[in-house]
């Protein structure tokens, strides 16, 4: 059972807000409370796949939305295992997703989040990612379909909120091969058990309403319904109003906190993520979400946002506070040339748009 109503996803949206701008309270990097493909990147770092030194940190607030959208759709239903839609290929959508995410340095989420503390080079991002979702919505017209699930066996489900489980023993017990930033994004972060219960919070309450914003837009130009989207401009704007009293709240361009302001590569980066995350059927946080509930493609699709975060900074892909890379914007052209692709070749005649969680075709 969803979160009742518009009224519903409102609160679920203040309640984000209010926690991103409590963690940076807390300690997390300004305009980064919670960012899904940043705390990813973190972790791969942490974890030695990456070694740029600035970005390791085993993030909680990943294990807690994991665990907290888990422990959720047990307890109200909805875990249910199943898998065998197009594994590899979404796979490789995660890969780039993350990959024009890091061109822009962030996910739709923190793109929000930079808007609520005055960054104004984030409305190129938000602009490239509502291309991106229109691009994608085109394709779904078209009858783009990664094909069915099926039912798997339920320990298989298990293995993803396990897997989260595991990481967090790593970080309590700081063994010798798990990585942590001495300076840099990784080395600011909340206390951890402030960071792992507003991970639970976010993590139940994005369960319970189908919290996505890759949703909302696709969802308002594909049904004129703004329920979805409403609860990201709750976000928005409590967010914006935390900011304010906090003192984190600064309007301009140049000078933001962990951003760049070429904002050619904010709109491409941005583009290639919305777009990606709509023939996924979900943003970042909603396949962490969708993974938790027994969702084992949106499990792969983790794991490819895991390796594209590795792959971004071993090979200088990812872009900095001084702008892209001249890799990271040769990757992005690659991204957008192999996503669409993909959404040209899982097009089909016979297909019909779906409402909620994007499965078109039959």
């Amino acid at each position: 059972m969803c979160v009742g109503g518009k009224r519903g996803i409102v609160l679920v949206g203040a309640i984000v807000g209010a926690l991103a701008v409590a963690l940076v309270a807390f300690g997390n990097p300004v305009n980064m409370g919670i960012c899904i493909v940043c705390f990813i990147r973190d972790t791969a770092g942490a974890l030695g796949l990456h070694r740029a030194g600035v970005v390791q940190y085993i993030r909680p607030e990943i294990i807690g939305i994991a665990l907290g959208a888990w422990i959720a759709s047990m307890a109200g239903g909805d875990f249910r295992v199943r898998g065998g839609s197009a594994p590899f290929t979404r796979f490789i959508l995660g890969f780039f997703v993350v990959i024009g995410a890091l061109m822009f340095l962030g996910c739709p989420l923190r793109m929000v989040l930079r808007l609520a503390g005055g960054d104004l080079t984030a409305v190129f991002g938000l602009l490239g990612f509502t291309a991106g979702i229109l691009v994608g919505v085109a394709f779904l017209n078209k009858g783009f379909t990664l094909q069915r699930t099926y039912n798997l066996p339920k320990t298989e489900g298990f293995m993803f909120p396990a897997m989260q489980v595991a990481l967090l023993v790593l970080l309590v017990a700081a063994p010798a091969f798990i990585f942590f930033s001495a300076e840099g994004p990784g080395s600011l972060h909340a206390p951890l058990l402030v960071s792992l219960v507003a991970g639970l919070i976010v993590g139940g309450a994005a369960q319970r309403s189908r919290l996505c914003m890759v949703g909302g837009i696709r969802d308002l130009v594909l049904f004129k319904d703004s329920h979805l989207i409403s609860g990201f401009l709750a976000i928005l704007v409590v967010a914006f109003v935390g900011n304010l009293i906090t003192g984190n709240f600064k309007l301009g361009f140049s000078g933001q906190p962990v951003a760049h302001t070429d904002w050619l590569w904010n709109f491409l980066g941005m583009l290639l993520a919305g777009l990606g995350s709509v023939l996924l059927g979900g943003c970042p946080l909603r396949q962490i979400v969708l993974g938790a509930e027994g969702n084992i493609d949106s499990v792969i699709t983790f794991l490819g946002m895991l390796v594209g975060a590795a792959f971004a900074h071993n090979f200088g892909l990812a872009s900095s506070g001084a702008g892209a890379t001249a890799h990271g914007k040769m990757a992005t052209i690659i991204g957008l040339v192999v996503v669409a692709a993909i959404g040209f070749v899982n097009m089909e005649r016979s297909g019909v748009s779906v409402k909620g969680d994007v499965t078109v075709g039959s």
